[in-house]
């Protein structure tokens, strides 16, 4: 039975290949590659002359079945590579792993290098949980809406690409959706590597400044900073609206009506529930004139 080998390759620097994936692209029949012009200069570095197809995007379906045909008919090994990193991780790659599998062609991984993975081990950010997310959309209101999806996400770090070209509209986007922290990660493994970390507001006016910025490709690391915020409000909640109604009268000399409308901002109290608080204060104060 053939075997198809999901191949990662460096994402900048060529010294970052293992022996096992250039023993398997010296041995297999076909590499499919991304872009068989970017894949020729790492085989030729390393002086393989293996016979390449090309496998992208455009042409995943169509391709993939006719790879599973050849696998299958001639018996043959395969390994299916990108333009730089690990197949599938917002590359190409499903439909002919996928189908592989669907044809009972052995899939096996020889990994290496992925940019989402080594700007998370730098980020300095604690990262026992973390979520991918690729690229945002493209529609301003659609990635908003994504970001949002991020925000109610229970995990702390959110991985992201970016294009040179839409850092600084995707960071203003971070910063509008989300209070956070991010680590910014440009050209990793390469010559002008570089990272940035701080609140999302000084990293975004720190990338506006910078006169490189729409230079290289972008790792972010989104570390959400309203889970302690949330927190501390959670606590507050264990608080009973008619106390929180009275300290507010009593500290900041207002109305009931008036410390309602500041605690429906401050708090996860509805005004609804505050309205009813206040309600019950009311009779409680008249029960206590009544008494006397």
């Amino acid at each position: 039975m053939p075997t198809l080998f999901v191949v990662a390759t460096p994402i900048g620097n060529l010294s970052d290949i293992s022996p096992r994936a250039l023993e398997t692209l010296q041995n297999v029949s076909l590499i499919a590659a991304e872009d068989t012009s970017h894949t020729i200069k790492l085989l030729n570095h390393f002086e393989i002359k293996t016979h390449m197809i090309s496998y992208h995007k455009y042409n995943e379906s169509e391709r993939a079945s006719s790879i599973i045909s050849k696998m299958l008919d001639e018996d043959i090994d395969v390994a299916i590579v990108t333009d730089a990193g690990t197949p599938c991780i917002s590359d190409p790659g499903y439909d002919l792993i996928a189908a592989a599998r669907e044809n009972g062609i052995n899939v096996i991984g020889v990994p290496g290098a992925c940019a989402a993975v080594t700007a998370l081990s730098i980020s300095g950010f604690p990262v026992d949980r973390f979520a991918f997310y690729g690229f945002l959309e493209r529609d301003k209101k659609e990635s908003l809406a994504q970001l949002k999806r991020i925000e109610a996400n229970e995990v702390e770090n959110i991985i992201i690409y970016e294009s040179p070209f839409r850092i600084i509209d995707t960071l203003q986007s971070i910063n509008d959706a989300l209070d956070c922290k991010v680590c910014i990660c440009n050209d990793l493994t390469k010559l002008h590597e570089s990272t940035y970390s701080a609140h999302i507001s000084e990293a975004l006016e720190y990338m506006k400044s910078n006169a490189n910025a729409e230079k290289g490709e972008y790792v972010i690391i989104i570390h959400k900073e309203s889970l302690p915020q949330s927190e501390s409000k959670s606590n507050a909640v264990e608080v009973c609206p008619e106390a929180l109604i009275v300290n507010e009268m009593i500290t900041n000399g207002i109305t009931a009506k008036d410390a309602v409308a500041k605690l429906k901002k401050e708090t996860t109290y509805s005004k609804k529930e505050l309205f009813a608080a206040s309600l019950r204060l009311k009779e409680l104060f008249c029960d206590d004139e009544d008494d006397e």
